[in-house]
């Protein structure tokens, strides 16, 4: 039983997918943190955008009535 635990305690194989799963989880976690600011920055540029047109008004270009 002791060699047993002495060799699972060297044994390696596995580690590499730990390292993939905690990678994983931080780009996940970095994109949802990253997902409100930038939604967040689009909401407000859409609103001020929207806020600048409704302001403007359409005029006439000079077109010469048909005879």
């Amino acid at each position: 039983m002791i060699k047993f635990i002495k060799n699972f305690r060297k044994d390696e194989n596995g580690a590499v997918t730990v390292d993939w799963v905690v990678l994983t989880a931080a780009v996940v976690g970095l994109a949802i943190a990253a997902y409100g600011s930038i939604y967040s920055g689009a909401s407000d540029l859409t609103a001020a955008t929207e806020t600048f047109l409704d302001g403007q008004t359409v005029g006439s270009i000079g077109i010469p009535a048909a005879e």
